[in-house]
């Protein structure tokens, strides 16, 4: 099956939709430092290119890609949820 998210970096919390996701769809993905295979519930429609949760997140905790803390969350995210600006907020900005 071809992978619907990509994770760039083993130490990654997130993966990244590439393709339009529906809420509810069982998803498979792939990492691409190490070739592992990840399967998840879509808890939300994930557009492409927009984040998807590895697991569950409380708020203020860390948002990992490729390999970097790129920001940290808002509010609490649960497995498979959609990662974007509604729940996260950037290290670019917040600095």
């Amino acid at each position: 099956m071809k992978p619907q998210f990509l994770v760039h970096d083993a130490k990654d919390n997130v993966g990244v939709a590439v393709t339009d996701i529906k809420s509810g769809e069982k998803l498979s993905g792939a990492c691409l430092e190490d070739g592992s295979r990840i399967s998840l519930e879509a808890k939300d429609a994930i557009p492409l290119g927009h984040k998807v949760a590895l697991s569950a997140f409380k708020k203020g905790e860390n948002v990992t890609k490729y390999g970097v803390v790129i920001g940290h969350t808002t509010q609490p995210i649960s497995k498979g949820q959609h990662v974007h600006v509604q729940n996260v907020k950037s290290n670019r900005w917040s600095q």
